[in-house]
Protein backbone atom coordinates (compact mmCIF):
# COMPACT_ATOMS: atom_id res chain seq x y z
CA UNK A 1 0.00 0.00 0.00
CA UNK A 2 1.58 3.31 -0.55
CA UNK A 3 2.43 5.75 2.30
CA UNK A 4 1.45 9.46 1.19
CA UNK A 5 3.33 12.00 3.38
CA UNK A 6 4.04 15.57 2.25
CA UNK A 7 7.38 14.56 3.87
CA UNK A 8 8.82 11.55 4.15
CA UNK A 9 11.11 10.46 7.61
CA UNK A 10 14.58 10.18 6.23
CA UNK A 11 14.39 6.32 6.06
CA UNK A 12 11.67 6.50 3.63
CA UNK A 13 13.28 9.12 1.80
CA UNK A 14 16.70 6.46 1.29
CA UNK A 15 14.06 4.07 0.44
CA UNK A 16 12.62 5.68 -2.11
CA UNK A 17 15.95 6.32 -3.18
CA UNK A 18 17.64 3.23 -3.47
CA UNK A 19 14.40 2.26 -5.73
CA UNK A 20 15.04 4.71 -8.15
CA UNK A 21 18.11 4.24 -8.19
CA UNK A 22 17.96 0.74 -8.77
CA UNK A 23 15.42 1.63 -11.36
CA UNK A 24 17.58 3.61 -13.38
CA UNK A 25 20.42 1.19 -13.04
CA UNK A 26 18.67 -1.88 -14.74
CA UNK A 27 17.23 1.03 -17.10
CA UNK A 28 20.80 1.69 -18.17
CA UNK A 29 21.59 -1.80 -18.24
CA UNK A 30 19.02 -2.45 -21.07
CA UNK A 31 20.01 0.56 -23.25
CA UNK A 32 23.31 -0.68 -23.23
CA UNK A 33 22.25 -4.29 -23.85
CA UNK A 34 19.95 -2.69 -26.90
CA UNK A 35 22.66 -0.34 -28.29
CA UNK A 36 25.84 -3.05 -27.88
CA UNK A 37 23.55 -6.29 -29.80
CA UNK A 38 22.21 -3.65 -32.45
CA UNK A 39 25.95 -2.79 -33.46
CA UNK A 40 26.73 -6.11 -33.32
CA UNK A 41 23.62 -7.28 -35.49
CA UNK A 42 24.69 -4.34 -37.63
CA UNK A 43 28.53 -4.85 -37.72
CA UNK A 44 27.96 -8.51 -38.40
CA UNK A 45 25.61 -8.09 -41.53
CA UNK A 46 23.02 -10.15 -39.83
CA UNK A 47 20.83 -7.11 -39.49
CA UNK A 48 21.20 -7.82 -43.43
CA UNK A 49 19.44 -11.37 -42.92
CA UNK A 50 16.98 -10.61 -40.56
CA UNK A 51 15.11 -7.73 -42.57
CA UNK A 52 15.58 -9.77 -46.05
CA UNK A 53 14.11 -13.02 -44.34
CA UNK A 54 11.46 -14.54 -41.98
CA UNK A 55 13.28 -13.71 -39.45
CA UNK A 56 12.34 -10.22 -39.20
CA UNK A 57 8.58 -10.86 -38.86
CA UNK A 58 9.50 -13.61 -35.91
CA UNK A 59 11.58 -11.13 -33.84
CA UNK A 60 8.77 -8.75 -34.14
CA UNK A 61 6.37 -11.09 -32.82
CA UNK A 62 9.00 -12.32 -29.99
CA UNK A 63 9.39 -9.03 -28.91
CA UNK A 64 5.61 -8.98 -28.58
CA UNK A 65 5.38 -11.93 -26.77
CA UNK A 66 7.81 -10.94 -24.47
CA UNK A 67 6.33 -7.72 -23.26
CA UNK A 68 2.89 -9.33 -23.11
CA UNK A 69 4.58 -11.85 -21.12
CA UNK A 70 5.93 -9.17 -18.79
CA UNK A 71 3.08 -7.05 -18.21
CA UNK A 72 0.11 -9.16 -17.97
CA UNK A 73 1.90 -12.36 -15.65
CA UNK A 74 4.11 -9.59 -14.22
CA UNK A 75 2.59 -10.18 -10.57
CA UNK A 76 3.17 -13.83 -11.05
CA UNK A 77 6.48 -14.19 -12.04
CA UNK A 78 9.60 -14.08 -9.64
CA UNK A 79 12.11 -11.70 -9.82
CA UNK A 80 14.73 -13.49 -11.63
CA UNK A 81 12.32 -14.44 -14.44
CA UNK A 82 11.32 -10.19 -14.33
CA UNK A 83 14.47 -9.87 -14.88
CA UNK A 84 15.28 -12.29 -17.66
CA UNK A 85 12.64 -10.98 -19.61
CA UNK A 86 13.42 -7.62 -19.51
CA UNK A 87 16.98 -8.36 -20.55
CA UNK A 88 15.14 -10.57 -23.28
CA UNK A 89 13.32 -7.81 -24.64
CA UNK A 90 16.59 -5.63 -24.45
CA UNK A 91 18.39 -7.82 -26.71
CA UNK A 92 15.47 -8.47 -29.42
CA UNK A 93 14.95 -4.94 -29.54
CA UNK A 94 18.61 -3.99 -30.05
CA UNK A 95 18.57 -6.81 -32.99
CA UNK A 96 15.60 -5.08 -34.36
CA UNK A 97 17.12 -1.68 -33.73
CA UNK A 98 19.55 -2.30 -35.52
CA UNK A 99 19.00 -1.43 -39.38
CA UNK A 100 19.38 2.36 -37.88
CA UNK A 101 22.83 2.17 -38.59
CA UNK A 102 22.11 1.18 -41.98
CA UNK A 103 19.80 3.82 -42.65
CA UNK A 104 21.28 7.19 -40.90
CA UNK A 105 24.40 8.35 -40.58
CA UNK A 106 26.09 7.64 -37.25
CA UNK A 107 27.00 11.07 -36.22
CA UNK A 108 23.07 11.87 -36.01
CA UNK A 109 22.76 8.58 -34.30
CA UNK A 110 24.72 10.12 -31.81
CA UNK A 111 23.66 13.68 -31.37
CA UNK A 112 20.01 12.53 -31.16
CA UNK A 113 20.60 9.63 -28.59
CA UNK A 114 21.99 12.87 -26.56
CA UNK A 115 19.08 15.00 -27.58
CA UNK A 116 16.81 11.91 -26.37
CA UNK A 117 18.52 11.69 -23.38
CA UNK A 118 18.33 14.96 -22.29
CA UNK A 119 14.66 15.58 -22.85
CA UNK A 120 14.11 12.47 -21.54
CA UNK A 121 16.01 13.58 -18.17
CA UNK A 122 14.16 16.54 -18.27
CA UNK A 123 10.69 15.23 -18.57
CA UNK A 124 11.65 12.14 -15.67
CA UNK A 125 12.70 15.31 -13.71
CA UNK A 126 9.53 17.16 -13.96
CA UNK A 127 7.51 13.92 -13.12
CA UNK A 128 9.60 13.12 -10.26
CA UNK A 129 9.40 16.40 -8.74
CA UNK A 130 5.83 17.04 -9.10
CA UNK A 131 3.84 16.92 -6.32
CA UNK A 132 0.10 16.42 -7.72
CA UNK A 133 -1.77 13.49 -8.33
CA UNK A 134 -1.27 12.34 -12.19
CA UNK A 135 -3.20 8.94 -12.10
CA UNK A 136 -5.94 10.37 -14.10
CA UNK A 137 -3.65 10.87 -17.00
CA UNK A 138 -3.29 7.25 -17.25
CA UNK A 139 -6.28 6.51 -19.53
CA UNK A 140 -6.10 9.61 -21.66
CA UNK A 141 -2.63 8.58 -22.34
CA UNK A 142 -3.42 4.93 -23.21
CA UNK A 143 -6.44 6.17 -25.49
CA UNK A 144 -3.92 8.29 -27.43
CA UNK A 145 -1.63 6.00 -27.82
CA UNK A 146 -3.71 3.48 -28.96
CA UNK A 147 -4.90 6.41 -31.60
CA UNK A 148 -1.59 6.93 -33.01
CA UNK A 149 -1.11 3.36 -32.79
CA UNK A 150 -4.05 3.14 -35.45
CA UNK A 151 -3.34 6.10 -37.48
CA UNK A 152 0.41 5.13 -38.01
CA UNK A 153 -0.96 1.84 -39.07
CA UNK A 154 -3.99 3.48 -41.34
CA UNK A 155 -1.05 5.45 -43.05
CA UNK A 156 1.70 2.41 -43.45
CA UNK A 157 -0.84 0.67 -44.99
CA UNK A 158 -3.65 3.03 -47.09
CA UNK A 159 -2.65 6.73 -47.09
CA UNK A 160 1.14 6.26 -47.30
CA UNK A 161 1.78 10.11 -47.07
CA UNK A 162 5.17 11.23 -45.56
CA UNK A 163 3.51 14.53 -44.81
CA UNK A 164 1.01 12.51 -42.47
CA UNK A 165 3.79 10.34 -40.94
CA UNK A 166 5.64 13.29 -40.24
CA UNK A 167 2.27 14.53 -38.22
CA UNK A 168 2.21 11.34 -36.48
CA UNK A 169 5.72 11.39 -35.45
CA UNK A 170 5.12 14.65 -33.74
CA UNK A 171 2.18 13.65 -32.16
CA UNK A 172 3.70 10.47 -30.80
CA UNK A 173 7.05 12.49 -29.97
CA UNK A 174 5.22 14.91 -27.41
CA UNK A 175 2.47 12.18 -26.10
CA UNK A 176 6.14 9.65 -25.02
CA UNK A 177 6.75 13.54 -23.31
CA UNK A 178 3.46 13.24 -21.52
CA UNK A 179 4.25 9.26 -20.44
CA UNK A 180 7.16 10.02 -19.28
CA UNK A 181 6.04 12.66 -17.36
CA UNK A 182 3.44 10.33 -15.96
CA UNK A 183 5.55 7.34 -15.39
CA UNK A 184 8.01 8.55 -13.59
CA UNK A 185 5.53 10.27 -11.53
CA UNK A 186 3.64 6.42 -10.86
CA UNK A 187 7.25 4.83 -10.33
CA UNK A 188 8.03 7.31 -6.95
CA UNK A 189 4.87 6.60 -5.75
CA UNK A 190 5.59 2.62 -6.62
CA UNK A 191 8.80 3.47 -4.40
CA UNK A 192 6.57 3.78 -1.45
CA UNK A 193 5.01 0.40 -2.16
CA UNK A 194 5.70 -2.41 0.94
CA UNK A 195 4.91 -5.49 -1.57
CA UNK A 196 6.79 -5.79 -4.52
CA UNK A 197 8.64 -8.69 -4.37
CA UNK A 198 11.84 -7.23 -5.02
CA UNK A 199 10.86 -6.25 -8.59
CA UNK A 200 9.11 -3.16 -8.78
CA UNK A 201 12.22 -1.59 -9.73
CA UNK A 202 12.56 -3.84 -12.85
CA UNK A 203 8.52 -3.15 -14.14
CA UNK A 204 9.88 0.94 -13.51
CA UNK A 205 12.60 0.14 -15.63
CA UNK A 206 10.91 -1.38 -18.44
CA UNK A 207 8.27 1.04 -18.34
CA UNK A 208 11.14 4.38 -18.62
CA UNK A 209 13.25 2.25 -20.88
CA UNK A 210 10.50 2.13 -23.32
CA UNK A 211 9.84 5.95 -23.12
CA UNK A 212 13.36 6.37 -23.57
CA UNK A 213 13.23 4.33 -26.69
CA UNK A 214 10.11 6.07 -28.34
CA UNK A 215 11.69 8.91 -27.62
CA UNK A 216 14.84 8.28 -29.44
CA UNK A 217 13.25 7.07 -32.54
CA UNK A 218 10.43 9.33 -33.05
CA UNK A 219 13.64 12.08 -33.10
CA UNK A 220 15.84 10.40 -35.25
CA UNK A 221 12.50 9.58 -37.83
CA UNK A 222 12.16 13.27 -37.38
CA UNK A 223 15.61 14.69 -37.60
CA UNK A 224 17.99 12.11 -38.46
CA UNK A 225 20.37 12.45 -41.04
CA UNK A 226 20.22 9.45 -43.69
CA UNK A 227 23.29 7.74 -45.55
Amino acid sequence: MFRENSTLPASMQREQNNFIAKTFLWMFAGLIVTAACAWLTYSSGLYFRFYFGNSFTFLLIAEIAVVLLFSFLFRKLSPAVVGVLFFAYAVLNGVTMSVIFAVYQLSSIVVLFLAAAALFGGFALYGYSYKGDLSKWGPLLMICLIVAIVMSLINVFLIRAEFFEIFIDCAVLFLFFGITIYDMNKIKKLSLVTDGGGKLHIYGAMELYLDFINIFLRLLALFGKKK
